[in-house]
């Protein structure tokens, strides 16, 4: 079973107001993400730079429209991702519980963890057996 674990923007993710996190939070990250990784549950993960630098695809129909970032309601931004893969949603709970506060000791912040599907969710059909090709 694969999770993500979606690090939420903040203000100041979004602000970019420096480069990179302070070295006591990178640390942190570190740890954690090499105990993921000599557990062998870690696929990937990475930080997202802030909305300005990004776009969206708006979709009406068949038309598609580019929207520049940056965009306004942080709450709805991701700063971050770990994408997991472990043997229960009971380990990926576990693991989440100990991912450090991505914006830093006492700061507010939140993660949301979220099953991707997997090919085995759907029923068989030619399309999901193609998609088992290229993946």
């Amino acid at each position: 079973m694969r999770y993500m674990l979606i690090v939420k923007a903040t203000p100041e993710s979004e602000a970019e107001t420096t480069p990179a996190p302070e070295a006591e939070l990178l640390a942190e990250m570190a740890d954690y993400h090499e105990q993921l990784m000599k557990a062998g549950v870690l696929l990937d993960g990475s930080g997202l730079k802030p909305s300005s630098h990004g776009w969206r695809i708006r979709y009406d129909g068949d038309a598609r429209s580019v929207i520049d970032g940056p965009f306004a309601e942080t709450k709805e931004l991701i700063a971050g991702y770990t994408l997991i893969q472990v043997k229960s949603r009971e380990e990926a709970m576990e693991w989440a519980r100990r991912f450090p506060n991505p914006a830093g000791r006492g700061k507010p912040a939140e993660i949301e963890v979220r099953p991707l599907y997997e090919l085995d969710d759907f029923a068989p059909s030619p399309e999901i057996e193609r998609m088992r090709e290229i993946f």
